[in-house]
């Protein structure tokens, strides 16, 4: 759009089948992070492989993530992190992240434990695994058990409670305009505004704000923690876990 300037991208260009572009992603592989919390920090089930059945370009110009249940019942999916950790806004300016995404098109009992997102972590995370959420989290989109939901949430402080009412966080959510999530793609994103005062975060869905979280809703010390430094993008598929609740046999 006018007035702002491309950083950053990947249109998944590649061919059908094709595993991400290393340059721009590495993949997460096992149930935790090295050093870091079991189950990613969050209960899931899923084992993340850097296979091309769960993470492949589909030939079209998207990225799929593939959920896939083994016969002995355990489950295998993706997750991808950008290269890259220094996404923040410049001084006195403004952070756009931005995906066109479709959630997995299952609903009702079946989709019961499926919990995709598009989220960021703060810099200091990678290679700690220990520091969340004072490092801070951006939650652009999240959704689970096939609700025709999108959730939005900032992370940061001391979990649990403290001043970002961990483990939930500052959250807000809305149906997806139109069709829903899971039956249609929609641009999911966050603005990271430094230009006015306070500083402020918001969400969008398909251009239509939703939420947003101002500096001053927590304390300065809490705030700078969380933002006084670059970002890592992450795309991945959950299944189970502690929000969701796990997979049934549906």
């Amino acid at each position: 759009p006018s007035g702002w300037n491309l950083v950053w991208s990947d249109d998944f260009t590649g061919s059908s089948g094709s595993p991400v572009n290393g340059a721009n992603w590495l993949y997460d592989v096992g149930t935790s992070y090295p050093g870091g919390a079991g189950n990613w920090g969050t209960g899931e089930i899923e084992t993340m492989t850097n296979s091309t059945a769960n993470v492949y370009q589909d030939g079209g110009g998207n990225l799929a993530i593939k959920p896939i249940r083994a016969a002995n019942g355990s489950w295998t999916s993706g997750r991808i992190e950008t290269q890259r950790t220094d996404f923040q806004p410049p001084s006195g300016g403004k952070l756009r992240i931005e995906s066109r995404l479709q959630m997995p098109n299952v609903t009702g009992a079946a989709a019961q434990g499926y919990w995709p997102a598009f989220w960021a972590l703060g810099a200091p995370f990678r290679g700690n695994y220990t520091n969340w959420p004072s490092v801070g989290e951006i939650d652009i989109m999240e959704n689970v058990n096939g609700a025709n939901t999108v959730w939005g949430t900032l992370h940061c402080g001391v979990s649990p409670g403290g001043p970002c009412n961990e483990t939930s966080g500052i959250g807000g959510n809305r149906a997806c305009p139109g069709a829903t999530c899971q039956s249609a793609f929609h641009t999911y994103a966050i603005e990271w505004d430094r230009s006015v005062s306070p500083q402020q975060i918001r969400w969008y869905v398909d251009g239509q704000q939703y939420h947003q979280v101002s500096q001053t809703q927590v304390d300065a010390t809490t705030w700078a923690n969380a933002t006084s430094h670059g970002f890592f993008i992450i795309l991945n598929v959950a299944m189970g876990g502690g929000w969701p609740g796990n997979p049934t046999g549906s």
